[in-house]
């Protein structure tokens, strides 16, 4: 993937054809590659094909919906996904997170919105794989951090408990390793939400509380009583370097 927003191949999943068509323009006058699917029946098929660098994904489409598509292309397909969801409906963006998605856009959509989203994602996918390169050229050893029985590493994207792999989505990946990263200190939701998004909080985003909720029963934390990722009232979350 280039550094630039050259390049980068984008697939719209959407059934309103008008919609998809004016987004398409916008995304492509400002350098972007941009295909398009309608039909929600053909969209697994031609992620699993294509591999775009970043798939546009509607909830409601004739065939299969958003949330089955994106639960299904997540085995073979790695990069993020933005789901198209309307913001006043706070299950459909649950589960959206909870199925594999990276991000949500509220419809009717605002293209200046959803460019700033895709940018700031393969922004984030270039410079970790830039890290990795870097890292693999140095010969130096991966950067990887253990606590007791946990173990992330970074430049592997992977994590372990009790040396199981633990089946962690990208971004999901992403605030677990800001987090024990930063064991020890307490990080404000906006801190984590710009570090990982590289937008500013709007104060209403529920998608960090919903990965954490996930990532806890994974890493062997106690949904109900947290001990390895805490919740600091007011402040936000800290992860306990000896829980």
């Amino acid at each position: 993937m280039e550094q630039t927003n050259e390049g980068w191949r984008i697939l719209i999943v959407e059934d309103d054809e008008r919609l998809a068509d004016l987004t398409r323009e916008y995304l492509e006058s400002n350098g972007l590659t941009v295909t398009h699917e309608p039909h929600g029946g053909h969209a697994v098929e031609r992620i699993k094909n294509e591999q775009p660098d970043l798939v546009v994904l509607d909830l409601m489409l004739p065939g299969e919906d958003g949330l089955s598509i994106c639960r299904r292309v997540r085995p073979f397909f790695s990069g993020p996904i933005i789901m198209l969801t309307a913001r006043t409906e706070d299950l459909d963006q649950v589960l959206g997170l909870e199925m594999g998605a990276d991000d949500y856009v509220g419809k009717p959509v605002k293209p200046r919105v959803l460019l700033a989203r895709i940018r700031a994602l393969l922004r984030r996918v270039t410079e970790n794989s830039n890290a990795n390169e870097a890292a693999a050229q140095s010969k130096e050893e991966p950067v990887r951090l253990q606590f007791n029985d946990l173990v992330v590493d970074r430049a592997m994207r992977e994590a372990w408990l009790n040396d199981e792999s633990i089946d962690l989505t990208s971004a999901e990946f992403d605030l677990l390793w800001l987090l024990a990263s930063s064991a020890g200190r307490v990080l404000s939701r906006e801190e984590i939400f710009t570090a990982l998004r590289g937008i500013e909080y709007d104060g209403q985003d529920r998608s960090i509380d919903v990965r954490v909720s996930r990532i806890r029963p994974k890493i062997g934390d106690d949904p109900v009583h947290p001990r390895r990722i805490k919740t600091v009232r007011s402040k936000g979350y800290l992860f306990v370097k000896e829980a």
